[in-house]
């Protein structure tokens, strides 16, 4: 089963600075770092490369296909499924996350929320999309998307997942019943005939949401999160050579996902979520707010 991003070149315009190793379960937490160009975080670089993979994202193969002759037409359906960028401070994520679960993490996307938006203005609730991994021959995961932009790390580290927590737990703030991941498989589940899969493509995922014990293969669900938070160089760090402010913002970085580790470890037994494989992603903006808004702008006007 193929990816639904077109290419992964948008991956280049990011530096990878590190991979971390949770725990025993597989989970990793990968740092990247926005192109930095004259000591400023270059947003219009990552525009440029983000352009590409919004209607990936955005619509399902399905519909892609039905517009193959249509570029111009495609990219407008594509941009309309957006919230109004103004209004929204999750959409950024969201789509981020698919770009990282696909490119770098190499997990098909099986269902993105955004492609059920019939307007702009329309939200829609629970995870920002499911994906599978194949991890060996015999197993395979099915990976929920969760993401938060939030300014401090450690905020946007335990509002992630106390959301899976939730989502797992089928839970709300107040301990009430609400719709979960089991609602997810089944409206997944409901939904294959959206997308272009042939007969045993279909056969193989609906296997994948319900397994049975006649299966040759083991399936778990897992969660992909992406964390977007905010750092604020000094004057006096801004004022650096280029290259050094390379460096200062790298050893930032590094040094905050380093001291963010223990907490998730520490969110992994408070919220109870052993046995779950995490695939994270982090990346740092500078001034988010704006950051966030220039971005969607850019990609979806």
């Amino acid at each position: 089963m193929n990816l639904s991003i077109a290419s992964n070149d948008f991956l280049k315009v990011f530096k990878h600075l590190d991979t971390h190793d949770i725990s025993n379960t597989g989970s990793k937490v990968n740092l990247f770092l926005c192109p930095i160009n004259a000591n400023k975080f270059d947003y219009n670089r990552i525009i440029e490369e983000l352009v590409e993979p919004v209607a990936d994202f955005a619509i399902s193969r399905k519909v892609k296909r039905s517009y193959s002759n249509k570029p111009m037409k495609l990219s407008k359906v594509a941009r309309e499924k957006f919230v109004e960028y103004k209004k929204n401070t999750g959409e950024l994520g969201e789509f981020l996350l698919y770009c990282f679960l696909e490119g770098h993490l190499n997990a098909p996307k099986i269902f993105s929320k955004l492609e059920m938006k019939t307007s702009t203005s329309m939200y829609v609730n629970g995870s920002d999309g499911v994906h599978f991994l194949k991890v060996s021959e015999k197993n395979y995961q099915l990976v929920f998307g969760e993401s938060k932009t939030i300014k401090v790390l450690g905020t946007a580290m335990y509002d992630a997942f106390k959301s899976i927590y939730q989502f797992i737990n089928e839970v709300n703030d107040k301990g009430a019943t609400k719709s979960g991941i089991n609602f997810e498989k089944r409206m997944i589940s409901d939904n294959l005939d959206h997308e272009i899969w042939s007969e045993e493509e279909k056969e193989f995922l609906t296997k994948l949401i319900y397994p049975t014990s006649e299966e040759d293969f083991d399936v778990d669900d897992a969660f992909g999160i992406f964390v977007g938070f905010q750092i604020s160089p000094s004057d006096e760090e801004r004022m650096l050579s280029n290259s050094e402010y390379r460096k200062k913002i790298e050893a930032i970085v590094k040094d905050q996902l380093l001291k963010e580790l223990k907490h998730i470890e520490d969110l992994t037994n408070r919220f109870e979520l052993y046995g779950y494989s995490f695939y994270i992603y982090a990346l740092p903006f500078t001034e988010l707010d704006k950051a966030r808004e220039e971005i969607m702008k850019g990609i979806t006007i």
